[in-house]
């Protein structure tokens, strides 16, 4: 899978770990994957470059939280059709998700086959 084919995955997330570990997983499963530490970068990256099949996005990040980048992406038409599933560790996450009209939702900390189960719904 390439990003030219539009499967590749971006997460948003400033712990680097979980970038890291979650890149790992999905690369292992041939997904490409690109990310950022916060919602403005995430933001100016999206708009710069190839659109993916998803967008892992946690909510807790300095500069522009999950919240903030979720009503910039809906703002632009460009963006706002792209999935967004929110993760986090917050207990309200699946209720947080909805707000946010996400997609859907994983909670930290998140299985392998759950994370990998929820790319492929979106990454066909």
């Amino acid at each position: 899978m390439t990003e030219e084919e539009g499967c590749y995955v971006f997460i948003v997330d400033d712990d680097f770990s979980i970038r890291d570990v979650f890149r790992e997983i999905l690369e292992d499963e041939g997904y490409s994957v690109a990310s950022a530490a916060n919602g403005r970068v995430a933001l100016d990256k999206l708009r710069r470059g190839t659109r993916p099949c998803v967008i892992l996005l946690d909510l807790m990040m300095p500069v522009m939280d999950g919240w903030q980048f979720r009503v910039e992406q809906q703002k632009d038409p460009a963006l706002a059709e792209i999935p967004v599933v929110v993760v986090s560790a917050d207990t309200q996450v699946r209720q947080k998700a909805a707000s946010l009209q996400a997609a859907g939702y994983l909670q930290k900390p998140t299985e392998m086959d759950v994370l990998l189960a929820t790319v492929r719904q979106h990454c066909q």
